[in-house]
């Protein structure tokens, strides 16, 4: 089917009221679509009559030392992508139709920013809730879908949902791996094969930990950090900025008596690209 593509806010607001009846759905993206994005907008699709995709390299989540410059940017390959897929709308701004000049308000993350991720990517989270919550009131969609690959952003947009009362239904979709067990990510193309095969110790501490799960806290991250320590002396080597096993909706650490639902996340840079993941297990 064909997809119409909205350049700007305006061109959004027509898309949009022409959509007619029907719930909403919104799949936020920055682009560099794979079969991760292709999953959430399937599963948007379960949830509503009508999917817009958002395809926008948010420059407010960017420290002043990462990636924005070199971020991926496919849109014609995007584009194929959403219209395979059955989205009815791709809405792609540039940062000065998102961003007015002289913008002075933001939304903050709060505490639950500032841990794990937030604490090696100050203000990553400011601009995630930021671009998140000016993409809902521009689209205005029943449901949205964020992948739990991404886990203490999607706690946060939870949360943000909740704190300040936004009217959206907030869908997680599981994490889509490649056959080797690497999570699906925009950044895995930076990847020599030798980054690559440091790169599969992230999974594998993953499962490591998940497997002593009846053991506790404890035992989950000593099983995991083994197979991070053991990485470190693999060339190139994996450089660990955090290993967490969180409360999956505060994203705290959990203490050493804790059962039920937790999230073991990590994150390491190989070579010069940095990758995340996560997996929820129950102790």
């Amino acid at each position: 089917m064909d997809v119409t593509v909205a350049a700007d806010r305006a061109a959004l607001g027509k898309a949009r009221d022409a959509l007619g009846a029907g719930r909403i759905a919104l799949v936020p993206t920055m682009g560099a679509l794979h079969e991760g994005h292709r999953s959430l907008v399937r599963l948007a699709r379960e949830h509503a009559d009508h999917v817009v995709v958002s395809v926008f390299v948010n420059p407010l989540q960017f420290g002043p030392h990462e990636d924005f410059s070199r971020y991926p940017r496919t849109f014609d390959a995007d584009l194929r992508v959403c219209e395979e897929e059955g989205v009815s709308v791709v809405f792609a701004p540039s940062a000065e139709d998102m961003y007015l000049p002289d913008r002075q308000v933001q939304v903050s993350a709060g505490g639950m920013g500032g841990t794990a991720e937030g604490a090696f990517r100050p203000g990553h989270f400011d601009g995630v809730l930021t671009v998140v919550l000016k993409l809902f009131n521009l689209v205005r969609p029943d449901v949205a879908v964020f992948g739990q690959k991404d886990a203490q952003q999607l706690a946060l947009i939870r949360r943000m949902t909740a704190d300040l009362d936004v009217p959206v239904s907030i869908v997680a979709a599981p994490t889509v791996r490649e056959p080797d067990g690497l999570a699906l990510s925009s950044r895995n193309r930076y990847l020599s094969e030798a980054d690559r095969r440091t790169a599969l110790a992230l999974s594998r501490a993953l499962s490591a930990g998940a497997a002593r799960a009846q053991a506790g806290p404890a035992g989950v991250l000593d099983a995991a950090k083994a197979v991070l320590e053991e990485a470190a002396r693999f060339a190139p080597p994996l450089l660990l900025d955090y290993l967490i096993l969180a409360d999956p909706a505060t994203f705290a650490p959990v203490g050493g008596d804790h059962r039920g639902e937790a999230v073991l996340a990590v994150a390491a840079k190989v070579g010069a690209t940095r990758l995340i993941d996560n997996m929820v297990l129950t102790l």
